[in-house]
């Protein structure tokens, strides 16, 4: 009851998916031999800091495999929701394991898919600007730290696409706010409006096809969004395993950024 009031339903559904993804991982590693950690569908943890109130300071992290939400909250309202990070392994279902999802199923299919879209529709001179490396890095940079990377953004400015494109991007963005609650998911979004849709920019490297290493990244001045793709899933098949994740450029925690 926790979690769904921390979410939205889309983003309730999709943090029960992942736990739910450790089944298939179990099952695949253990006829692998190769149960390096422990895999279970409740091995998530709630850890509340302070005490809940309507005011003062308290907040929630709900953590686990592949699943980090942080919330920060001041006199009865949220003013941080980040580090906000979601994975899936696999990808997408490709084996048949009992008790498990259907071939198929892609919990995270519009943070992919949608990438897809928008970087398969650049124009060859787009991708001039929109692709920063021929490789796919092998994971999101800052992963663990308490602070989002602070480099410059890079890649194809937002205004430099068109309407189209545009309209993809804003999908894609929507994609990772949707799994918050609306107020939450509004402020993240005015926030990006108010310091100007022409500042974000779209970066990606690697493949822009699946089954090869591919990450993109989406930086404005109030966010950042990173998503890659390379590891293989337990059944050995490549770039088959996401992780992604929404950062405040002002800081995570409610902790101004240095």
């Amino acid at each position: 009851s926790l979690l769904q009031t921390a979410l939205s339903e889309i983003g309730y559904e999709k943090a029960t998916n992942i736990m739910q993804l450790e089944h298939i991982l179990h099952m695949l590693e253990h006829e692998r031999n190769s149960n390096k950690w422990a895999r279970e569908t409740d091995r998530y943890y709630f850890t509340v800091f302070g005490t809940p109130s309507e005011k003062g300071d308290w907040g929630l992290s709900i953590e686990g495999h592949h699943l980090s939400l942080n919330f920060t909250i001041k006199d009865g309202e949220v003013v941080s929701s980040t580090p906000t990070f979601f994975a899936s392994n696999p990808a997408t279902v490709k084996n048949e394991v009992e008790g498990g999802f259907a071939k198929g199923t892609q919990v995270l299919k519009k943070e992919e898919h949608l990438a897809f879209e928008l970087v398969n529709s650049l124009t060859a001179d787009q991708k001039k600007q929109a692709v920063i490396e021929a490789t796919a890095p092998a994971e999101i940079r800052g992963a663990g730290e308490p602070q989002p990377p602070a480099d410059e953004k890079v890649g194809i400015k937002f205004t430099d696409l068109d309407e189209a494109q545009q309209g993809t991007m804003k999908k894609l963005v929507g994609a990772y706010a949707e799994n918050m609650p609306k107020e939450i998911r509004d402020a993240r979004i005015d926030a990006i409006l108010k310091a100007g849709p022409e500042n974000v920019r779209f970066a990606w490297a690697g493949a822009t096809e699946p089954g090869i290493g591919h990450y993109y990244r989406i930086q404005g001045p109030t966010f950042l969004i990173e998503f890659v793709n390379t590891q293989p899933d337990p059944a050995g098949n490549p770039a088959n395993h996401i992780h992604c994740v929404w950062r405040d450029m002002n800081g995570d925690f409610a902790i101004p950024a240095k």
